[in-house]
């Protein structure tokens, strides 16, 4: 019994002819030259899919020559195309780690503001909004100066917790205008 072909979408075959720069894969011709054809790199035959990641441009000749057999000699543009791939998801890995190391050392950064508060204000801790807040000081102005705004906070006004935050605030906004940081 064999396994019926799904059509490929017009947009997904322009697409492939976009990226393989409209040439055969196999001999490197172009049109005018030759009528161009999509082609399952693993054949639906066996079950290859109807993806671009399974595709690539051949021309009329190439592509019925090649019938349903498996490719077993990658073309040298497919290769390379397989190894920008890889190098993509190796850096696009490495970004992630990035991202992660950051947000961990963030969250050890609103820690540090948190525990300057927390050293006035036993029982109270950050909002989680809140603490989107003093990220954002963070990312503006530094750890050092957002954790100075707090103590100064804490030292003038130690009998309210909450005009404590308000003058934090206060004094963090005035350090970014004078220091003329991106609002």
């Amino acid at each position: 019994m064999s396994k019926k072909r799904k059509a490929t979408s017009k947009r997904l075959r322009f697409e492939v002819f976009k990226r393989d720069n409209f040439t055969c894969q196999y001999c490197s011709a172009k049109p005018p030259k030759v009528p161009l054809e999509i082609d399952h790199i693993i054949p639906v035959s066996k079950d290859g899919t109807t993806t671009i990641d399974n595709l690539i441009t051949a021309c009329f000749d190439c592509n019925r020559g090649k019938s349903n057999i498996e490719l077993t000699n990658i073309p040298t543009p497919l290769i390379e195309t397989i190894e920008r791939k890889k190098e993509a998801q190796l850096q696009y890995l490495e970004y992630k780690k990035i991202l992660k190391k950051e947000k961990v050392l963030m969250v050890a950064d609103i820690i540090c503001v948190e525990t300057v508060y927390n050293n006035s204000f036993e029982n109270y801790i950050f909002t989680d909004k809140f603490k989107i807040t003093v990220k954002n000081f963070i990312n503006k102005i530094g750890v050092e100066e957002t954790t100075e705004a707090m103590e100064k906070a804490c030292n003038k006004i130690y009998h309210d917790e909450q005009k404590v935050l308000k003058y934090f605030c206060g004094i963090c906004w005035n350090k970014i205008k004078e220091g003329g940081y991106n609002v």
